[in-house]
């Protein structure tokens, strides 16, 4: 998707049939749309257990743990590679 506003259509669509997302990936920074924060905070409005992992380039340990304490199930910064994201996906499903 590639912005906000058609994450929460989608989201809402399968929440409202009993079958969210497991993981939302969400980056920080949308030029011309909604960004991962903003959409993370109207995702929760939804479904306040939604999990969710931020996606920046900033590789900053103060604010990862910034989004980590609002809430985000976890932060990985990009360039990232596919085992980095398997490993981020199994932590946030407990696999």
């Amino acid at each position: 998707m590639h912005h906000g506003e058609d994450t929460l259509t989608l989201y809402r669509r399968y929440h409202a049939v009993n079958r969210p997302y497991d993981v939302v990936l969400l980056d920080l920074t949308i030029v011309g749309g909604m960004g991962g924060e903003e959409t993370f905070n109207k995702l929760r409005e939804i479904d306040p257990d939604v999990r969710a992992v931020v996606s920046s380039g900033y590789d900053n340990d103060e604010l990862a743990r910034d989004f980590l304490d609002a809430g985000f199930c976890g932060y990985l910064t990009t360039p990232y590679r596919i085992n980095e994201l398997g490993n981020m996906l199994k932590a946030v499903l407990g696999g």
